[in-house]
């Protein structure tokens, strides 16, 4: 079968696998396991456990602890073949997989826009925004503290997708750093 004809099934694409409550990061240690040892890292690429780090303040000292978002959920980006979908179902540990209607039907992949926004949130994202504006553009904010104010963008970080906008504070122009995603050229042709 040539590259260009392959089914869509083989499509690289992200499942959520269900794992008893608790045991995400040890499920994620046994299919990483597996997947070296089956030899079949072209088919499993990524496993997450989608955690953040929470900090409290106990005793007057700081204390970091790590939540599980999706408690008895992993993601796993594969390429849904028969061997991969029969590694992860085996994997001790896993429940199932989340959209499978069972009776040896596989499972529906995550939209791409709902994993991009967990990877975000992770920190992980692979999506770039793209973005009509540059240094020396003037943006307007479209949301947060500074929502409705102008200011001329001077610097712009690509790996973080956020830039440093200078808005009029006081008095004094002020670096502020905003995501893409909270900015929108402004048109100063009619000026």
């Amino acid at each position: 079968m040539s590259e260009v004809n392959k089914p869509a099934e083989e499509e690289i694409r992200w499942y959520v696998v269900n794992t008893y409550s608790g045991h995400e990061n040890r499920v994620k240690e046994n299919l990483e396991r597996r997947v070296e040892s089956m030899g079949i890292q072209d088919n499993l690429l990524r496993i997450i456990v989608a955690e953040e780090e929470d900090i409290e303040i106990k005793n007057g000292k700081q204390v970091s602890k790590m939540r599980n978002l999706f408690p008895g959920y992993i993601f796993v980006e594969m390429r849904m073949t028969d061997e991969a979908w029969y590694v992860v179902r085996n994997t001790p540990g896993v429940t199932g997989f989340i959209g499978s209607s069972g009776g040896g039907a596989k499972p529906f992949p995550v939209s791409p826009s709902e994993m991009d926004s967990i990877l975000r949130r992770l920190g992980q994202s692979d999506a770039k925004i793209v973005v009509d504006f540059t240094v020396g553009d003037t943006v307007k904010i479209l949301s947060g503290p500074f929502i409705g104010m102008e200011g001329r963008i001077s610097s712009m970080n690509d790996q973080t997708q956020v830039a440093s906008v200078l808005t009029m504070l006081f008095g004094r122009e002020t670096p502020t750093d905003i995501a893409y995603t909270d900015l929108v050229k402004v048109d100063e042709e009619g000026e």
